[in-house]
């Protein structure tokens, strides 16, 4: 049992990994899709290239969508909104009415003191009272008002306003139960009844009275009918939801069918619109028909290939990128955005409603690219379109317009410290998809006409989407630990309240790590890898040295050094201790871990040598710790971290130098990197002896050009 444990702690980061990519490959062949796949490769335009191909079962020739849609519009044309006619709007209101009336007019008799016994002559021919004249209005006005509801007053609302807009012929009106078409000029508004009701009661009353009788026709003209007229002509949704959805599906799907034995195709036909329509068809059938048999068999197919480009990815990472398997974190952020690409396509793809093509897939190499390099990024990219590929819609479409675009998005985005760079590749992801489609649809469709025009809207949806990389970014940063190069910008500034304290308390090492950092950018710029990072490090590296500024020769200005009133030993210390401290002032302000990787390993595991032969030299009878002179480490390990212990070591140096000139700046930097080389302190990195003889010549070229200019140009 021991041994299994001890086995575990010692494999433990191996198992670790193993077990993220088992997990990975079992959830992506959990979300895939239960289906088979026809077994044939066909594009329109394009010749057959397999054996002639006969019909193996009786199916449906399904409609193109375009055909749908065009038969939907055709039906949906003729399609009116239904409105139901509630009959009790008006019962409540005649009887209101008639209340609104009689009041009224026992309020006139009141203040014109008109009795039984006292009447007014309304018309010079007819000499009736004033009960039978009001009594005619009131029977008039509610039979006006009767015939105004029965004819319907619709209801306000959005669709009233589309009726009305759209100058609709037409509306159906449910009344008992019967739908009846009716047209607008057939019912009112509450605007069109109200002024209805108005003009047949003044037409009445003029019939009526002429210019006679002025006091009873100013009486009339005080009746407000507004409080009369309410809506009786709802619309009916869910009556109109339940028509429209009928008429849609009695619209037939399929128009022909191909009988079983029939020839469908031969080797060499050209794929003609017909016949592609017809090779679509047999395919959903034939899809459809695998759905539901054989489910074991599926399983075992995805199985194997979702597990090969799973063990292809492994040993693509363990013979290029090693140190992404060693750091289960980084493999945890790489197998993250695998599950989340295949998951968001898997999802757009069972929601038809989204077209493919929003789905930004450049988004991943874009990301990659960032924290890592080009390489890595279009292999990443290519698994991931080969295994979306498997189950996408027009697959290889698909997987060429995609594989080219991350190509795109690779080679444009150079950098991304730069916001405008991000947007510039958008825009080149969109021209290009919108360019390579155009391509395939005229091949495909032999007419400009029939290319669907809306898939550019969709190019320029995943163009946005490929925007929202700037802050996921930002997110991945925070949460996986890596760092990018705005990050890097925004360090390497010198205005940084690190970078400014250390301009402050100790202005010669602030100097001195500026120029070390023009050393070591021009030496990666040169022999590869990321200048703005070693830049960024070279600034931080010696900030531990503000802990102590004044024991440090290029802060001591007075003449005065401390070191001499130290042993050798406390002094060795004193200088080694600055990378520990800086270590820790590093963590205290959050630097990245990768910045806090140059503070730690820009001395290696080399020696304090001054002190260390200074004691032998004094004391050479004493036995001497060689530890308590020794850097802590650890050695530099990548191209980076090496680059910048050559560089601080030259720039230091250099500041020693008894005579200036050609020579004894090119023995200098032979003498140093040569005596790292032969500690073994680069046999961590990548870096080669090509690399390291290219860093020589670079930093000769740029300390001559440093010490000519102080010697020509003094301050």
């Amino acid at each position: 049992m021991k041994k299994i444990v001890r086995l575990f702690k010692q494999y433990y980061n191996s198992i670790s990994v193993v077990s993220l990519f088992l997990i990975t490959a079992l959830v992506i062949l959990y979300l895939l899709p239960r289906e088979g796949k026809f077994r044939y490769e066909f594009q329109r335009g394009r010749p057959w290239m397999h054996e002639t191909l006969i019909a193996p079962f009786n199916f449906p020739i399904y409609k193109t969508e375009a055909e749908l849609k065009a038969e939907r519009d055709s039906v949906m044309a003729d399609f009116r909104p239904y409105f139901r006619h509630d009959t009790l709007v008006y019962d409540s209101v005649a009887s209101v009415l008639k209340d609104y009336l009689d009041r009224r007019m026992e309020l006139f008799i009141d203040e014109h003191d008109i009795r039984n016994g006292q009447q007014e002559s309304f018309d010079q021919s007819e000499n009736q009272s004033f009960n039978s004249i009001a009594n005619q209005f009131s029977s008039f006005s509610i039979d006006l008002l009767k015939q105004i509801y029965e004819m319907g007053i619709i209801a306000p609302g959005a669709t009233s306003d589309r009726i009305f807009a759209e100058d609709l012929e037409s509306i159906i009106i449910i009344r008992n139960n019967i739908g009846i078409r009716t047209s607008p000029g057939d019912f009112y508004t509450q605007k069109t009844a109200y002024e209805h009701l108005t003009n047949n009661i003044n037409k009445w009353m003029s019939e009526r009275f002429g210019d006679n009788s002025q006091n009873l026709v100013a009486f009339f003209n005080t009746m407000d009918y507004s409080e009369f007229i309410h809506p009786n002509l709802y619309y009916d949704r869910e009556m109109t939801e339940r028509v429209r959805q009928s008429m849609l599906d009695n619209v037939s799907h399929a128009r022909g069918m191909v009988q079983a034995g029939e020839r469908i195709v031969s080797r060499g036909d050209l794929i003609t619109g017909d016949i592609f329509q017809i090779l679509e068809s047999l395919k959903r059938e034939y899809e459809a028909q695998l759905r539901g048999a054989n489910l074991n068999l599926v399983l075992l197919g995805q199985f194997i290939l979702v597990f090969s480009l799973a063990i292809i990815f492994y040993l693509f990472l363990y013979h290029f990128r090693r140190e992404i398997l060693d750091n289960v974190r980084k493999t945890l952020f790489i197998l993250f955005l695998f599950v989340l690409m295949v998951s968001v396509s898997i999802l757009l793809i069972r929601f038809s409603q989204i077209n493919f093509y929003i789905v930004p897939f450049a988004i991943v190499p874009i990301i990659i690219r960032t924290f890592y390099d080009e390489r890595l990024a279009l292999f990443m990219h290519t698994i991931i379109m080969l295994l979306v590929g498997f189950f996408a819609p027009n697959s290889f479409e698909f997987v060429f317009l995609n594989f080219v675009i991350g190509i795109v998005a690779i080679f444009s985005l150079t950098n991304l410290y730069r916001r405008s760079k991000l947007f510039y590749t958008a825009v080149i992801i969109v021209f290009s998809y919108s360019i390579l489609y155009f391509g395939i649809a005229i091949i495909q469709e032999r007419s400009i006409t029939a290319i669907e025009w809306m898939n550019f809207a969709w190019f320029g949806g995943n163009g946005l989407l490929v925007l929202t990389a700037y802050p996921l970014l930002y997110i991945f940063e925070k949460t996986f630990g890596f760092i990018s190069d705005a990050t890097l910008m925004e360090l390497s500034d010198t205005n940084q309240p690190l970078l400014r304290k250390l301009a402050e308390e100790a202005p010669g090492t602030f100097q001195h790590s500026i120029q070390v950092a023009n050393l070591a950018e021009a030496a990666i710029y040169d022999i590869g890898g990321n200048p703005l990072l070693v830049r960024t490090g070279a600034l931080y590296h010696d900030i531990g040295k503000m802990s102590n500024p004044v024991y440090f020769t290029e802060n001591q200005t007075s003449g005065f050094n401390p070191h001499d009133l130290l042993e050798f030993e406390e002094s060795a210390q004193l200088i080694i201790s600055h990378v520990t401290k800086g270590v820790e002032m590093a963590k205290k302000n959050n630097l990245p871990e990768q910045i806090i990787d140059f503070i730690r390993t820009h001395h290696g595991t080399t020696h304090a040598k001054y002190f260390y032969r200074s004691h032998l030299k004094k004391y050479p009878n004493d036995e001497v710790d060689l530890q308590k002179y020794t850097y802590p480490g650890p050695k530099p390990f990548s191209r980076e971290t090496a680059a910048l212990m050559m560089a601080d070591s030259v720039e230091a140096a250099s500041r020693s130098l008894k005579e200036i000139n050609i020579e004894s700046i090119n023995a200098l930097v032979e003498t140093i990197i040569n005596n790292q080389v032969s500690e073994e302190q680069f046999s961590e990195t990548e870096i080669t002896f090509r690399d390291i003889s290219r860093i020589k010549e670079i930093y000769k070229n740029k300390l001559r050009n440093i010490y000519h200019a102080r010697v020509e140009y003094p301050e």
